[in-house]
């Protein structure tokens, strides 16, 4: 997919087999900060049409770009994967998550659920070419030696190594999917604070790298990758109280108003039509005590992303305040759609939750509580799109991307062509200056990368970053997509989906609502055959017919987790209990 102009095409000869030559600093050569979110909704931003103050993600959407057709992963590593190399998930190792992967495929080529070796990363290449390079936040795309940031082209680093962590307390676990929080800075295991607050003390790190690096002509390159708001949901009570009686009409109404908005906005066409996901509660039938306790679930959720928001403009204030905001690149993204899996749904997860977390409406939110908006909420946060995290409708790989401080490129745009996570990589290399190696890193084999830059979109140059008859396929976990031009070819498994192919109109009708394959049985067989071909190229897998994403987390969390931590004092009790057994039925026996 990765269009090569003539510079790039002469720049490939000369660079394979080595390392990119670090290109002379310039002041036109902008600083670049990329802000990640974790399981934020398409309309969750205010200036995608939601209801949660975001003051200054929305002022970096008046100075920018808001691209509203953009796709991710359905899950966080993934996404992260492609987003640090520009290479398809399955090609870079991380064809599925470790928490969900089907054991049967685990460790097959393509299914390490970490990156592999054999990709460089964005950050690698910046740093080669003269950048400062900084990552603070949530990593989730593997913690071995190889895979750590500083071998991975940071120079500096402080990063949880997991799919997620508790928001107040560093060193307590969301769900017992590992034996312990994983936390590292610089490539070796970090001392952390007792107590925090995730999302001001990765804003701190980014912060304090920043003013600390000594080599301020130099540009910098920061990745600030947030667990807001992923669960645990977890928000200072200032900002809690602020959303009280928001979200008492419920779900339904949200989802209403949003869809609204984001079409005044030009995000969505006017006359978008939603689906009713079967997942989504009748609110008129809970008590209104279940209705008090649903609100504030959200009321938490919306207060963890102001938060987030906050800590966002502090950053950006300090680059305000020293002189670089005018030549920084702001990127801001969600890793995928909103989160309506509920770890409660399971005996096991229940079981552990309710040993470590406080769930009354009073603790929610605060140190020591747990709580997540589930599939009605979610449906919400999704608007005015279709399905949610894990699922390969719009809801779940649909997600906001703002692009602002381009050099040349207009205020207050929005961009409502399909792009892509893969575009990411290239756009931020032709920001640099730099070029990718190809299929040679330092002379060893890498993946090419698969997207297409931005800027001509972003500088106004072109109306589709895609052509229209470029096939882009897409699949996690047996849920499928093959986007083209406008089109969509979908497929969703139970019980969310009904495992059949379906086939949109993404751009007139982003929400899925009406079925195309009816009508056009040409462009249908033609769109399959694209995705046959993208799954074979990829290497994809077919799933397990028994998969469910809820289920295979706790069976990974037995089989992963349980057995080897408990296999030896299992084994070793077992032992004892023989020998005693042993002994006690050879004492019998000498009495008689």
């Amino acid at each position: 997919m990765t269009r090569l102009t003539p510079f790039m095409a002469l720049a490939l000869v000369g660079f394979a087999g080595a390392a990119p030559t670090p290109a002379p600093d310039t002041p036109r050569r902008p600083n670049i900060v990329v802000f990640l979110a974790d399981d934020w909704g398409f309309s969750d931003v205010g200036a995608f049409g939601g209801e949660i103050a975001t003051p200054n993600l929305d002022a970096l959407a008046r100075r920018g770009m808001r691209f509203s057709n953009f796709h991710v992963s359905a899950s966080c590593s993934p996404t992260r994967s492609m987003l640090l190399t520009g290479v398809d998930n399955h090609r870079n190792g991380v064809g599925n998550m470790r928490e969900a992967i089907p054991l049967e495929h685990l460790g097959q080529p393509g299914y390490l659920s970490v990156l592999k070796r054999e990709v460089v990363t964005v950050a690698s290449l910046l740093r080669d070419s003269g950048y400062r390079t900084y990552v603070a936040g949530k990593w989730h795309v593997g913690k071995e030696p190889y895979n750590l940031p500083d071998q991975r082209g940071f120079d500096r680093s402080l990063i949880q190594g997991d799919s997620g962590s508790d928001n107040w307390e560093t060193g307590k676990r969301y769900l017992d999917l590992n034996d312990q929080v994983y936390w590292y800075e610089d490539g070796k295991p970090a001392k952390m604070p007792a107590d925090y607050y995730s999302s001001e003390y990765f804003v701190d790190r980014a912060i304090d790298y920043i003013r600390s690096d000594k080599r301020q002509q130099q540009p910098f390159f920061a990745y600030v990758a947030f667990q807001a708001n992923h669960i645990p949901l977890q928000a200072p009570k200032a900002f809690i109280d602020k959303y009280k009686g928001r979200y008492d009409a419920g779900w339904d109404a949200i989802r209403q108003a949003r869809r609204d908005r984001a079409a005044a906005l030009g995000l969505v066409p006017p006359d978008t039509a939603m689906v009713r996901m079967s997942t989504t509660a009748d609110w008129a039938s809970n008590t209104p005590q279940q209705q008090a306790y649903d609100a504030r679930r959200m009321e938490v959720y919306a207060a963890m992303a102001e938060a987030m928001d906050h800590h966002v403009g502090r950053l950006v204030d300090y680059l305000k305040q020293t002189g670089q905001y005018d030549n920084t690149v702001f990127l801001f993204l969600s890793d995928n759609g909103s989160e309506a899996s509920d770890p409660y749904e399971v005996p096991l997860g229940r079981l552990w939750l309710d040993w470590q977390y406080k769930r009354d409406i009073d603790s929610l939110g605060a140190k020591g509580a747990y709580t997540v908006i589930g599939p009605s909420w979610g449906s919400a946060a999704a608007s005015p799109l279709a399905t949610y995290k894990f699922y390969s409708g719009e809801g779940g790989i649909r997600v906001p991307l703002i692009v602002a401080g381009v050099p040349d490129m207009p205020a207050d745009k929005v961009q409502n062509s399909f792009t892509h996570i893969n575009d990411i990589v290239p756009t931020l290399l032709e920001l640099a200056g730099t070029q990718h190696p190809g299929t040679q890193y330092r002379g060893q084999p890498v993946e090419p990368i698969h997207g297409r830059s931005l800027l001509p979109a972003l500088r106004g140059e072109v109306e589709r970053v895609h052509p229209a008859d470029e096939p882009v396929g897409y699949e996690l976990s047996g849920n499928e997509a093959l986007f083209k031009g406008d089109l969509k070819l979908i497929r969703n498994i139970p019980p969310v989906g009904d495992g059949q192919w379906h086939l949109y109109d993404i751009r007139r009708d982003p929400g899925e609502t009406t079925d195309l394959k009816a009508q056009r049985p040409e462009v249908f067989r033609q769109m399959l055959a694209d995705y046959e071909a993208y799954a074979k190229a990829n290497g994809v897998l077919p799933m397990p017919p028994d998969y469910e994403p809820r289920q295979q987390v706790m069976t990974n969390a037995i089989h992963l987790v349980y057995i080897p931590r408990y296999r030896a004092p299992v084994i070793a009790v077992l032992l004892l209990i023989g020998v005693g057994l042993g002994f006690w039925i050879w004492r019998r026996r000498r009495a008689r």
